[in-house]
């Protein structure tokens, strides 16, 4: 049941042989993330929020929110997350929709533009992969030497 559990909850664990690095080093890793070129900020997180760090993402094309809460856990080496997402509300819905623990979301626009040889071509205007958040965070815990445990309910 554990390796299902794992897979559902999208739990990774480093390679073997990677000796941990100290929580301080791990959190480095995580908040170095942020750079130029990343749509989302990686940022301390407060303490109504419960956790040690929050990556966040707003996309406004879609209404939605999405924000990752990580707690590092220092006496097993693991960074446990919690992945919540809130999408506003559109006139086909009522009200905001919430959801929580890994889903993956993704998204695209496509348009039609002619082409250099007078063709119709289909071009994609807009992409949104919530993956593209979630898999640096989740490398750097594990190129750490840490694992990285997904959780669905609370940190």
């Amino acid at each position: 049941m554990g390796r299902w559990r794992d897979r559902f909850t999208g739990t990774r664990y480093p390679d073997s042989g990677v000796a941990p690095l100290p929580a301080a080093e791990v959190r480095a890793a995580l908040l170095a993330v942020n750079g130029l070129g990343v749509p989302f900020r990686v940022r301390n997180a407060l303490p109504a929020e419960k956790a040690d760090l929050v990556a966040e993402w707003r996309v406004p094309e879609l209404k939605t929110t999405l924000k990752t809460r990580m707690r590092l856990l220092t006496d097993t080496h693991e960074v446990r997350a919690l992945d919540e997402r809130w999408e506003a509300s559109t006139p086909d819905s009522l009200g905001k929709r919430y959801g929580r623990g890994p889903a993956p979301h993704l998204a695209r626009r496509w348009s039609y533009e002619q082409g250099p040889d007078g063709r119709r071509h289909k071009v994609e205007t807009f992409r949104f992969d919530s993956r593209d958040m979630r898999n640096p965070l989740r490398q750097a815990a594990l190129d750490a030497g840490w694992t990285w445990r997904g959780v669905l309910s609370r940190l």
